[in-house]
């Protein structure tokens, strides 16, 4: 059976507003009252949370929301088995598991 796709060249509608930077992206857009998140992921292959201090990541100007595993202990996802959680509140399994998150008003904060 002969494929027709496999091989073949693909023709990249977007590619020169790409290059000529015209294209917008997720990051060049700015929202009045816009947050920017980010996830603190252990640095550990394995590893028990026995806590977690927030508060340096509260002090910091601009900072509205931060979020650990304990806030909401239980959240599961995953695409085969439900068994990762969303953000770790008892242990870390893997290098980049995620442990917390914060929501800022700018990227630096």
């Amino acid at each position: 059976m002969q494929s027709t796709i496999i091989g073949a060249p693909v023709t990249q509608i977007e590619g020169p507003s790409k290059v000529t930077g015209q294209t917008r992206y997720a990051a060049d857009v700015d929202l009045p009252g816009m947050l920017w998140g980010k996830i603190l992921r252990s640095p550990h292959p394995h590893a028990r949370i026995v806590g977690i201090d927030a508060s340096k990541a509260w002090s910091v100007p601009g900072v509205k929301a931060v979020v650990t595993g304990q806030d909401a202990p239980g959240h599961l996802m995953g695409k085969v088995l439900r068994d990762m959680p969303v953000l770790c509140w008892d242990r870390v399994r893997y290098i980049g598991d995620r442990v917390a998150a914060v929501a800022a008003e700018t990227p630096e904060a």
